[in-house]
């Protein structure tokens, strides 16, 4: 080998374990802030009951709180690449999400911790979009779909981890406002790790090969293709309140086992992303048809099994979830020009996060009048979603 090939080949291997370092430093920003805000979430319910809510106002808090964590990032997402200022647009989002939480503890009156949790899904609306960006520039030096495999995997720990210890908090007889005052510490810590990040990693974009840049009026036909594939998806899924809700109500799983449940399917998504991130660096979008396959049948078996068939559905339930929080971000980033990925991102995480809410709404009024037909629902529409897939992998080429 000569020192030339030689020397391109140690700045290559270089090159791809600094990608490697920023994207488990991102990680790992995101594996404390999923343990401040989902530990958050976990008893935000009760906790605006406490203050005196009515469950309708829990609900419009709830459901408020996600319209606009979703659809203001298709604003967010514009801003980002219109501005290319990716790093001050996640810090600051960051910030507005983290710390609205361990404010809750403060909240007297159940107007202002409403308040508050519409604030920490607006920094994350303001933040993700550029986040993904960066995230796919180092990806490219890894297979993306690994990358964000690895990203989701430390993602969904810092998820799993938060709920179980406010659980611990309240367990050791402390109160709900010791449980957001607790969750400071990952809140800090969160935000220590992403300044850290931006401060060796100043430009992301450096890992990623410049491309010619090529005069586009919009995004290609592909890419419009498989936003509908995902749409499909999104709608078919159901959220896990109304999975606990049946278990609850049909006496399927106790209320001590459904945490445990719970706890299961985030095991097997982080597992499920990293695993279905190396097949997406091999086959590419046909990857998505294949879990769309797998998790179909996710329904049938936890809305009519008993006990062990819905442990199964919750398994196949997290390997859907795996997949629609890693890869189906990758293939974001291989379909774009990188000067609109901002754009993109903001347009895929609104169309998700609309269709996500429309089928959760379809699939509750579903359960008041017939369980066969919310399973249905959901099974068909992710079947549909398989050939939409491939199409939109053939379209790519």
């Amino acid at each position: 080998m000569s020192l030339k090939t030689n020397a391109k080949f140690n700045g290559m291997l270089a090159a791809k374990s600094a990608a490697l370092v920023f994207v488990l430093m991102l990680g790992t920003v995101s594996l404390f802030a999923d343990m401040t805000y989902e530990g958050a979430r976990s008893i935000t319910g009760p906790y605006l009951a406490i203050l005196g809510a009515s469950a309708t106002a829990v609900g419009l808090v709830a459901g408020l709180g996600e319209l606009i964590g979703y659809g203001l990032r298709l604003v967010t997402g514009y801003i980002s690449d219109k501005t290319r200022q990716y790093w001050a647009i996640t810090i600051i989002g960051y910030a507005v999400n983290l710390l609205a939480v361990p404010l809750l503890a403060l909240a007297g009156r159940w107007e202002i911790a409403a308040v508050l949790m519409i604030m920490e899904r607006l920094g994350k609306a303001i933040r993700t979009p550029a986040r993904d960006v960066m995230v796919s520039h180092a990806t490219v030096q890894m297979g993306r779909g690994w990358g964000f495999g690895v990203y989701e995997a430390l993602d969904q720990i810092g998820a799993l981890t938060g709920p179980l210890v406010v659980a611990a908090v309240l367990y050791l007889k402390g109160n709900y406002q010791a449980g957001f005052a607790v969750l400071l510490i990952p809140a800090v810590m969160a935000l220590v790790v992403l300044i850290a990040a931006r401060l060796k990693y100043p430009r992301p974009a450096d890992f990623e090969p410049a491309a010619v840049k090529l005069e586009t009026k919009g995004f290609t036909g592909a890419f419009w293709v498989y936003l509908a594939g995902v749409a499909l998806v999104a709608a078919a899924y159901a959220d896990f309140p109304l999975i606990a809700f049946h278990f609850e109500k049909a006496s399927v799983v106790s209320s001590g086992w459904i945490p445990v449940f719970y706890a299961l399917a985030m095991g097997v998504d982080a597992v499920a992303a990293m695993g279905f991130g190396r097949l997406f660096d091999k086959i590419g979008i046909k990857t998505l048809a294949i879990v769309a396959l797998i998790s179909a049948f996710f329904a049938p078996f936890v809305f009519m099994g008993g006990f062990a068939f819905a442990l199964l559905g919750m398994a196949l339930w997290g390997i859907g979830m795996g997949a629609q929080e890693s890869i189906m971000k990758a293939a974001v980033a291989n379909m774009v020009p990188v000067e609109k990925r901002g754009t993109a991102y903001g347009i895929f995480n609104t169309g998700y996060g609309v269709f996500w809410f429309l089928g959760s709404a379809a699939m509750g009024m579903l359960y008041d009048v017939s369980i066969p037909c919310l399973v249905a629902f959901s099974v068909l529409l992710q079947m549909a979603s398989i050939p939409i897939f491939l199409r939109a992998g053939k379209e790519k080429k």
